[in-house]
C-alpha cells in the first residue's frame, strides 16, 4: 500500500508539486549528462541530472507510444487491460489515471501536449464499431464527441493544452486565463516552443497550491519540422535527421530550463519535483537512413551503446534517458538499479498522500531508494511483451521469449550486456525465468503473446542474428 510518505528522508511537510515530462522517441545517448553523444546540447537537463538522480537504467513499459503512454498515465501494466499496442487505443475508461487520484487528493492537474491515448482511425476500438452508416469511410477521423470521454478533459486534468502540432484543444491561454474548451490553431509557433509556454502558463496559474503536471512533448519524434533558430545552433556536417532530433532536443532542454526558472521565480523549485524520461528509445529503421523531411523513418536521436530500436523490447527500444529532480529533497547521485516509468506516478501518489490497494498499481515509490536508505533494488522484476516478444528482467538477468520458440539469455551487468547470449551457459537461470515470464504474460488480459512473431524478425536477424 502506497501511503503518506512524508516519513521519508528529504520529503517536504507540504504536498509538493509534481512535474514529469516525457519526450517522444528520444534515444538513451542522447541526454548530455550520459556523457555517450558528444554533439548533443541539454546544458539544462545535465543540471537537474548533476543535481538530481540520473538513471543508468531508467525503462519503459513498452518500444511504442500508446501503450508506453497508457502505462504512464495509469501507473499499472499496459497488458493488465488490454493496451499492448497502438492500434488497440483508446485507454479504457475503467481505468483510474494518476491525475484522477492527483485531482482527488486536492491537486489542480494539468496536461499539455501529446496525449495519444483516445480512439483513433487505425484503432479497432474505432474499426469494430459503427458509430453511424458510412460514417468511417466519409470521415476517417473519430467525431469529437464521441472522443471527448477519452481525453485528458475528462481523464483527470482540470487544465488541458491537448494537441501535438498545430492545432490544440485547451481551455486555458498563455496568459493564464480560463476559457470554455476550445480549439485553437497555431501555424506560426514550433510545437516544442508551443508546449513548452503552455505548460509555463499552467504553473503560472497554479504556482500558490499544490500542481500536478504531465507535460509530454512532441519531439524529437518525426514529422521534421525546419526551425531556423534551433536548427542553426548544430552547423557543420552531419545528417539533416541528426541535426533535426539535436534540435529539437535543444528545443526541449530550453523549455526544461524555463519552468526551472519558472520555479525559482515564484519560489516553489524547493517544493517540486520534477520527472524526466523518454516514452521508447529512437526508431532507428535499422540503417538511420537520412531521408528527406517529407518522408517517415528515422527521427536523427540514437540509442547509443543499446541494442536495438523502438519496437523492440531490446535496450535500445526500453532503456530511455531518465532523471529524477527535487532540489534540496533528492541528494545529488548516479542510480544505477532499475526503474520503470510508472514509478513516477507511484512516487506522485505518496507524495500526496493517497492510498492504493495493494496490487492496485505497478509503479514504486522510489523516495524511500534516492533519499530514505532503501538499498534494495525499486524492482525484484520487470517483464515486457510486444507483439511476438516478452522478457523478464531478474537483477542482472535479462531473458527473452519470442513467440517462434527463440530463447535468449543476457548478463545485463556484463561488457557484453546484449551482445553475448549466455543461454547455454546457464540453463537453469534460463528456465526458471521462462518460468516466471509465462506466468506474468498468461495473466494479462490476454493471456500468452499479443501476436505472432513476423514484423520484427528482420530487427531480430540484424541485431541478434537470429530469426
Amino acid at each position: 500500500m502506497i501511503g503518506n510518505a512524508s516519513a521519508s528522508e528529504g520529503v517536504a511537510s507540504r504536498s509538493p508539486n509534481v512535474i514529469i515530462i516525457v519526450t517522444d522517441d528520444h534515444g538513451y545517448v542522447d541526454l548530455g549528462a550520459y556523457g555517450l553523444s558528444g554533439d548533443i546540447r541539454t546544458p539544462h537537463l545535465d543540471a537537474l541530472a548533476k543535481g538530481g538522480a540520473l538513471m543508468t537504467q531508467g525503462y519503459v513499459t513498452a518500444p511504442q507510444c500508446i501503450p508506453s503512454r497508457a502505462g504512464i498515465v495509469t501507473g499499472r501494466y499496459q497488458t493488465r487491460f488490454g493496451l499492448d499496442e497502438n492500434h488497440r487505443a483508446p485507454l479504457d475508461l475503467k481505468e483510474v489515471t494518476i491525475a484522477e487520484r492527483m485531482r482527488e487528493a486536492g491537486y489542480a492537474t494539468g496536461f499539455v501536449g501529446k496525449w495519444h491515448l483516445e480512439p483513433n482511425r487505425n484503432s479497432r476500438f474505432w474499426m469494430e464499431r459503427d458509430w453511424s452508416e458510412g460514417l468511417k469511410q466519409k470521415n476517417p477521423r473519430v467525431p469529437e464527441g464521441l472522443r471527448r470521454p477519452y481525453l485528458p478533459v475528462s481523464r483527470g486534468f482540470t487544465d488541458v493544452y491537448d494537441g501535438t502540432m498545430n492545432t490544440y484543444l485547451r481551455n486555458f491561454d498563455l496568459e493564464g486565463n480560463d476559457l470554455p474548451l476550445e480549439r485553437e490553431v497555431d501555424q506560426e509557433t514550433f510545437r516544442v516552443d508551443k508546449q513548452s509556454e503552455a505548460a509555463l502558463a499552467f504553473i503560472k496559474r497554479h504556482k500558490d497550491e499544490p500542481f500536478f503536471l504531465y507535460l509530454a512533448y512532441y519531439a524529437p519524434h518525426v514529422p521534421i519540422e525546419v526551425v531556423k533558430k534551433h536548427f542553426d545552433r548544430f552547423p557543420g556536417d552531419m545528417p539533416e535527421r541528426r541535426r533535426w532530433a539535436l534540435a529539437s532536443i535543444a528545443a526541449i532542454d530550453d523549455g526544461v530550463g524555463a519552468i526551472v526558472e519558472a520555479l525559482r521565480e515564484y519560489g516553489i523549485e524547493d517544493d517540486t519535483i520534477i520527472f524526466y524520461f523518454g516514452d521508447n528509445g529512437a526508431p532507428l529503421k535499422i540503417h538511420m537512413a537520412d531521408d528527406p523531411f517529407n518522408k517517415p523513418g528515422w527521427d536523427g536521436s540514437l540509442n547509443g551503446p543499446m541494442v536495438g530500436e523502438k519496437g523492440m523490447i531490446s535496450e535500445g527500444g526500453i532503456r530511455v534517458p531518465y532523471l529524477v529532480y527535487w532540489k534540496n529533497h533528492i541528494p545529488a547521485q548516479v542510480y544505477e538499479a532499475p526503474v520503470l516509468s510508472l514509478d513516477s506516478g507511484a512516487t506522485a501518489l505518496a507524495l500526496a498522500g493517497v492510498e492504493t490497494e495493494p496490487g492496485e498499481i505497478d509503479g514504486v515509490d522510489l523516495m524511500p531508494h534516492l533519499v530514505g536508505g532503501n538499498t534494495k533494488d525499486p524492482h525484484e522484476t520487470l517483464y515486457w511483451r510486444f507483439w511476438g516478444q516478452s522478457a523478464i528482467r531478474e537483477g542482472k538477468w535479462k531473458f527473452y521469449e519470442l513467440e517462434n520458440g527463440v530463447r535468449m539469455l543476457f548478463d545485463m551487468d556484463s561488457e557484453a550486456h546484449e551482445t553475448k547470449n549466455v543461454l547455454k551457459r546457464y540453463p537453469e537461470i534460463a528456465d526458471r525465468l521462462q518460468q516466471k515470464l509465462e506466468r506474468w504474460r498468461d495473466a494479462q488480459q490476454r493471456p500468452g503473446f499479443s501476436n505472432k512473431f513476423g514484423r520484427e524478425a528482420a530487427w531480430y536477424r540484424h541485431y541478434f542474428g537470429v530469426k
